[in-house]
């Protein structure tokens, strides 16, 4: 059984820092790509970061970059996301994914599980 959690949410004042982790199991987590999502009240869930199979490549949402840093451990199976300079708009659910394959994508259609989210507030 595949299984992603998602941990390290929380409440934070903006400017604030957090680091979300998201622990996998039940396949072989270091032969795909992951990625970090969100989705805000009455909003779209949208695209956060991006990591391929090695942690070589990353990608991230215009609105996250050099801020947010994604990062993973394959010995631990274990994907990160330090969040930095933390603003009132990144409050939201955030949702690790397991893609279908080993290279960085940005469209959830490439993405096959998913996690429960943790909840993310950033007052102002």
């Amino acid at each position: 059984q595949v299984l992603l959690v998602e941990s390290g949410g929380g409440l934070v004042q903006a400017g604030g820092s957090l680091r979300l982790s998201c622990a996998a199991s039940g396949w072989t987590f270091s032969n795909y790509a992951m990625g970090w999502f969100r989705q805000a009240p009455g909003k779209e869930r949208e695209f956060v970061a991006a990591i391929n199979w090695s942690g070589a490549w990353t990608e991230y949402a215009d609105s996250v970059k050099g801020r947010f840093t994604i990062s993973r451990d394959n010995a631990k199976n274990t994907l990160y996301l330090q969040m930095n300079g933390l603003k009132p708009e990144d409050t939201a659910q955030y949702y690790c994914a397991a893609a279908r394959g080993m290279t960085v994508t940005l469209s959830q259609d490439g993405y096959r599980y998913w996690g429960q989210g943790t909840q993310v507030t950033v007052s102002s």
